[in-house]
């Protein structure tokens, strides 16, 4: 598709909305079940642009990986069956591939390009390249985005610092390879470590798959154990829950719509911090609901409407766009801060944003942190531009399910993370 208008919606009262698996869980599980010696049975695998880029990778590196479902891989992993690829590798425009394959690619003996497209050559990982560098491993990244070489020959651990303010995949990134450093390796962060709920999630599938973080909140640091030799079952299984960032859509949908919705298997014991996106919601007016088969919100009536809110979402940037594209239904102005981290996402999130809302005459605000949009005129039909980013097009799309006009010109980009989101809303909506 080339460009798709949003029809809105006649009346729901209820649905279930079934959402594929992590993205970010998935990419993490790929990279240590290949590092585990055996054989690793991944359960609610998310098959989508990213995950197709880490694993093509992995595959070119040496790892074994087959399909045994439509949502169900094995891994044949271990360190000695990584090798030098034949040639540079493709990324797209998957940052958490290229950040966590900069650290794995230097457990290779050899050397390991990786390269992207146009967007990929804007996205900083020069903080990775200078903690890798501080461990003594030699890294070829001029730009200090990529493409980016890594000639590698192990890790050997010890001390570096790092700052936090950018991305929390660089420390992930870290922590999934850096059990198989020659000793352990100690962190230091340099100012407010962001969307620390991230580092929390790869921290507990790292001791899930045999390894070990330990993470000193008083002095901000994180130490990653070097561990000699891997025990475990000769075949591990693990199960992928669904994505909390793309669950945040129907979530938003409910609440822009006041109805209900349901997303099954996803609850607050999520390893993943965005599903603290209900929360949001809750203090927007809405509803949550919680018991052991899923989450279910409730939108406020169309009489109600929804409240204002101002709200630090430091640590779940990725639903930021969620919120701005419901807040022009608000009664009262949002107020976004903290949010400078956005900036360096697949697009500068904070800048496209604000365009597009502005093209749908919404009155906006906003600071090199945050954001505020302020409701109260009328919203005009426009063509959102997604830049290329898939969280654009979807947070939009859920906007044009209730104002009428919208139209998304760039459908594909949700590949990224959800390939099936327009099949979703045309089973429901279109």
């Amino acid at each position: 598709m080339e460009s798709i208008t949003i029809t809105p919606i006649e009346t729901v009262s209820e649905l279930t909305w079934d959402v594929p698996g992590s993205k970010s869980i998935t990419n993490r599980a790929l990279i240590l079940g290949a590092l585990r010696e055996g054989t690793t049975e991944l359960n609610g695998v998310l098959h989508s642009d990213d995950t197709r880029h880490m694993r093509n990778a992995l595959s070119e590196m040496g790892i074994d990986i087959e399909d045994t479902s439509p949502t169900s891989l094995r891994i044949k992993g271990g360190m000695s069956r990584l090798k030098a690829p034949s040639s540079a590798i493709f990324i797209g425009n998957s940052g958490t591939s290229v950040r966590f394959l900069a650290a794995f690619a230097a457990l290779v003996d050899g050397d390991v390009t990786f390269f992207g497209d146009e967007h990929m050559a804007k996205r900083p990982i020069k903080d990775l390249v200078d903690a890798l560098e501080q461990m003594g491993v030699d890294v070829d990244c001029p730009s200090g985005c990529p493409p980016i070489t890594i000639k590698g020959h192990g890790l050997p651990g010890g001390k570096l610092s790092m700052s936090g303010t950018k991305s929390s995949q660089y420390f992930s990134a870290l922590m999934l390879s850096g059990s198989h450093a020659r000793k352990d390796i100690h962190i230091q962060v340099k100012g407010t470590l962001v969307s620390l709920p991230y580092v929390k999630m790869t921290i507990k599938m790292v001791e899930e798959f045999g390894g070990k973080v330990t993470h000193d909140e008083m002095n901000n640091s994180f130490v990653i154990k070097s561990i000699k030799k891997h025990t475990g079952p000769a075949v591990m299984t693990f199960d992928i829950e669904p994505d909390a960032s793309s669950a945040s859509y129907p979530f938003a949908f409910a609440a822009a719509t006041g109805c209900a919705v349901t997303v099954p298997r996803l609850t607050s014991s999520s390893l993943q911090g965005d599903y603290g996106f209900v929360s949001v919601l809750a203090k927007l007016g809405c509803t949550v609901k919680e018991d052991a088969d899923g989450t279910t919100v409730i939108g406020p009536s169309k009489s109600k409407r929804l409240s204002g809110i101002e709200i630090d979402m430091f640590h779940i940037s990725d639903t930021v766009m969620t919120l701005a594209a419901i807040a022009p239904l608000c009664s009262k102005p949002v107020l976004i801060k903290n949010i400078a981290n956005i900036r360096i996402k697949e697009t500068d999130r904070l800048e496209a944003t604000v365009t597009e809302l502005k093209r749908l005459g919404q009155k906006v605000e906003f600071g090199d942190d945050w954001l505020k949009i302020i409701p109260g005129e009328s919203l005009v039909p426009a063509e959102i531009q997604c830049y290329a980013d898939h969280r654009m097009a979807m947070s939009f799309a859920i906007l044009g399910l209730v104002v009428p006009g919208i139209t998304i010109t760039d459908p594909a980009c949700t590949s990224k993370t959800y390939p099936g989101f327009w099949k979703d809303l045309q089973k429901f909506f279109i």
